[in-house]
C-alpha cells in the first residue's frame, strides 16, 4: 500500500480550478473562506467496483484518489476496490472489497455457507418496482439481508477509511463534521432509489438528518461531464485517431476549444447500468446546461457475466449451476473472477482463443452430480467454439467470447442510436465514453461505427476514475449544473370546476349544489421539461377542518409528458408530501399553506410557508414509504 504523502504531487494538478481564480488577493488572506467545508470527500459506490476521492476546498484544484487497495486480480488493474461486502455468520459487518473475496475464498465450504457474502448488489435499488426501507438483497448462499443494512455497511466502511486517510494527511484527527460528502448515482435512477442511497447514508453516519445538506447526491454521467470538459489534450485519446490528441498545445482544454454553446453527449457505461447525458456549455462561467431528460438502461458490464452464465448452463445444465452456486458459493465466485480477467482481453481482431480456468472443485462437484466428466459434457453439448483443454481450462474462441458481448452493446448502440435521432441532439461536438466498460474495445469499435465521424469520440485517459474525480468537483460547486430536464412528469390529484363537453360526465361530483370534476392532474413539472437550479413551482393548500395537524398529499407521476387525469394510463403514486402544520394555528378564517417544490437540482426537495402568520411550516417529499 502506498504510504500517504500530503504532497501536493498525489493530486491532479490536469484539472483547472473551478473558481476563476485561486490566487488570494491580499485583501482576502484574512477573511474566513466561503465554503463550509474542509474537504470535500465523494464516493463512488459502483455495481462492480467503488472508491472515494476528495479534495480541500482551500485547494480545489488537487484531487486525490483513495490510496491503493491491498489485493487485486491478475490482468485487471484497478484503482478502486470491488463492490463486495462479507458478513458474519451472526449478520455483523466483516470485511469489504478485496479483504471480503479473499477472506470468503479461504473459509471451508461448510463454513462459507454460513457466512453472508453480496456483489453486485446495487443493481437491487435499479429493479425493485416498489423500492422500500425494507427491500431484501439475496446473499451468495441464498439467505435474505435488508438492502438498506448492506448499504450503510458499505458506506460506513468508505467513510471510515476517507476519514482514516484524511487524518494520516493532516497528521490530526479528522473530524466528520468538517466533510461535505457527495454520493454517486445513476442518473436514470428513479427518486426512491435515490431517497435510499439518502437514508442508507444516515445510517452510516455520514451526516444527520438534521443536517440534511452535509451530503449530496449527485448523478453519475453528470460529474462525468463536469471532469471531462476540464480534461486537457494530454489526457484522453481521440478514438479518431488513436492518439492523445495531437495538433494543440499540452495546456489546452478538450475544449480543443470547448467553446459557448458547444453539445456534447457522455455516454457513462458502468457494471450495472449505461447512462446518456447531453449538455451544453453556457458561457461566460461555462456552466452547464442539459438538452434533453437523461436516459438509458440496465446494459452495463455484469450484462456479459449473466450471457457466460447462460452458456455454462447451455453446457453444463441450469439444474447443476443453480446447485453449485449454492453449494460451493466461493468457487462460483472464483469461476467469475477468472472470467473478468479473460472478457478485458477481448478485442476485435483478437484470433488465439481465450482460456478460462475451471476451479477443480467446479469439475470435482459436476463429476460427482452426473457421474461424467466436465470435458464429456462439453463434448456433448455442440456448443460452438467452446472447447476443453488438456490443461483443464475452457477454452474459447474468440468469436464465442464476443457472441457474450452482442447482447449488451447491441442494446447500448440501438439507445444511442434513438438518441442521436433526436431533433434536440443535434450538432454533437463530442462523445465522451466513461466509465469502467467503455475500457473495453468491443464497446468502443461498436460505437465508432454507430457514429460514423458524426461526433468525435473522447475517452478520458482514467477513464474508471472520471465519475469519482468528477463528483469531486461537483461538490465543491453544486451549482455549476444550471439547468436540468425532469425525467418524469410530477403532479397532484385535484378538484376543478365541471366542464360540460370538456371533462367526462363519469369524473362529475356533486358537492354542495356545485359540480366538480375528479382526478384531474394538477402538472408541477413535465418530463423533459427544462427547469433552472433554485427555480420553484408554488402551491397553496389549506387544511380540511382548522385542528388538523399534517397534510398528506399523494404525488403521481407518469412518463408521458402531458396528463389529464391521475387515472390515465401509465400514471401511478410515486409519493407523499407531508406538511407539518402543528403549532401554526392561527386565528384566520381559512389557512393558506404555500408550498414551494424544486425540481432543478439532483434531488425534489420542498419547503412550505403559512401565508397568515408568515411562518416556515415543515415540509417533506417522501418516495420510500408510501
Amino acid at each position: 500500500m502506498a504510504t500517504p504523502s500530503p504532497a501536493k504531487s498525489m493530486g491532479d494538478p490536469g484539472i483547472t480550478p473551478l473558481s476563476p481564480t485561486h490566487i488570494l488577493k491580499v485583501s482576502e488572506e484574512n477573511e474566513p473562506t466561503r465554503h463550509p467545508y474542509v474537504v470535500v470527500v465523494a464516493i463512488d459506490f459502483g455495481t462492480t467496483s467503488s472508491g472515494y476521492a476528495y479534495a480541500f476546498t482551500n485547494e480545489p484544484e488537487f484531487i486525490y484518489t483513495m490510496r491503493r487497495w491491498e489485493g487485486g486480480d491478475p490482468g485487471v488493474y484497478n484503482q478502486k476496490t470491488p463492490t463486495t461486502i462479507l458478513l458474519t455468520p451472526d449478520r455483523k459487518f466483516h470485511s469489504f472489497g478485496y479483504a471480503a473475496r479473499d477472506f470468503y475464498h479461504d473459509l471451508d465450504p461448510t463454513e462459507s455457507k454460513q457466512w453472508l457474502y453480496l456483489e453486485k448488489f446495487k443493481m437491487k435499488l435499479h429493479t425493485t418496482a416498489n423500492l422500500s426501507i425494507g427491500t431484501d438483497l439475496d446473499a451468495a448462499n441464498g439467505k435474505k439481508v435488508k438492502a438498506l443494512d448492506i448499504f450503510a455497511y458499505a458506506l460506513a466502511f468508505f467513510k471510515e477509511q476517507a476519514l482514516k486517510e484524511l487524518s494520516d494527511q493532516t497528521g490530526s484527527d479528522f473530524d466528520n463534521a468538517d466533510v461535505r460528502w457527495v454520493i454517486t448515482v445513476p442518473a436514470i435512477w428513479k427518486m426512491p432509489a435515490k431517497q435510499f442511497m439518502r437514508e442508507a447514508s444516515y445510517k452510516a453516519g455520514l451526516a444527520s438528518r438534521e443536517n440534511p445538506d452535509q451530503i449530496i447526491i449527485a448523478l453519475e454521467p453528470e460529474a462525468a461531464s463536469i471532469y471531462c470538459r476540464k480534461l486537457r489534450l494530454h489526457q484522453m485519446v481521440d478514438l479518431g485517431n488513436q492518439t492523445a490528441l495531437n495538433g494543440y498545445s499540452p495546456a489546452e482544454n478538450v475544449g480543443m476549444g470547448m467553446t459557448q454553446g458547444d453539445r456534447y453527449v457522455v455516454v457513462d457505461c458502468g457494471g450495472g447500468t449505461v447512462d446518456l447525458t447531453v449538455h451544453q456549455i453556457c458561457m461566460p462561467e461555462g456552466h452547464l446546461k442539459e438538452l434533453y431528460k437523461a436516459s438509458g438502461g440496465p446494459y452495463g458490464s455484469i450484462g456479459i457475466d449473466y450471457e457466460f452464465e447462460k452458456l455454462l448452463c447451455k453446457i453444463f445444465g441450469q439444474d447443476f449451476i443453480d446447485q453449485f452456486k449454492i453449494k460451493r458459493p466461493a468457487a462460483w465466485v472464483d469461476l467469475m473472477i477468472a472470467f473478468e480477467s479473460r472478457k478485458r482481453a477481448a478485442t476485435p481482431d483478437r484470433s488465439n482463443p481465450l482460456n478460462i480456468n475451471l476451479p477443480f472443485s467446479f469439475i470435482d462437484y459436476y463429476k460427482k452430480f452426473r457421474g461424467h466428466s466436465v470435458e464429456h459434457a462439453l463434448r456433448k453439448s455442440n456448443v460452438e467454439f467452446v472447447k476443453w483443454s488438456s490443461q483443464g481450462m475452457l477454452r474459447m474462441n474468440p468469436d464465442a467470447m464476443n457472441a457474450l458481448f452482442k447482447p449488451t452493446i447491441d442494446h447500448i448502440i440501438q439507445h444511442l442510436t434513438e438518441l442521436f435521432d433526436r431533433p434536440e441532439v443535434t450538432d454533437i461536438k463530442f462523445l465522451f465514453l466513461v466509465g469502467g466498460f467503455a475500457e473495453s474495445p468491443l464497446l468502443q469499435q461498436a460505437v465508432q461505427k454507430m457514429l460514423q465521424g458524426r461526433s468525435r469520440i473522447i475517452i478520458p485517459n482514467d477513464v474508471g476514475l472520471t465519475i469519482l474525480k468528477g463528483a469531486v468537483l461537483f461538490g465543491l460547486d453544486p451549482s455549476v449544473i444550471k439547468v436540468r430536464r425532469s425525467p418524469l412528469t410530477y403532479g397532484v390529484g385535484v378538484l376543478n370546476r365541471f366542464v360540460e363537453g370538456k371533462h367526462p360526465p363519469e369524473k362529475m361530483l356533486v358537492k354542495e349544489g356545485t359540480h366538480w370534476c375528479t382526478d384531474v392532474f394538477d402538472t408541477f413539472i413535465s418530463a423533459d421539461q427544462s427547469v433552472a437550479l433554485g427555480e420553484t413551482v408554488k402551491r397553496s393548500y389549506t387544511p380540511a377542518k382548522p385542528s388538523q395537524q399534517v397534510i398528506v398529499i399523494h404525488v403521481y407521476c407518469s412518463e408521458k409528458e402531458s396528463v389529464s387525469f391521475i387515472t390515465d394510463p401509465g400514471v401511478r403514486k410515486c409519493g407523499t408530501l407531508k406538511l407539518d402544520v402543528s403549532g401554526t394555528e392561527s386565528t384566520a378564517a381559512r389557512r393558506e399553506i404555500q408550498t414551494l417544490m424544486q425540481f432543478g437540482d439532483t434531488e425534489i426537495r420542498a419547503m412550505a410557508l403559512d401565508v397568515a402568520t408568515s411562518r416556515s411550516v415543515k415540509a417533506s417529499i417522501d418516495f420510500l414509504n408510501q
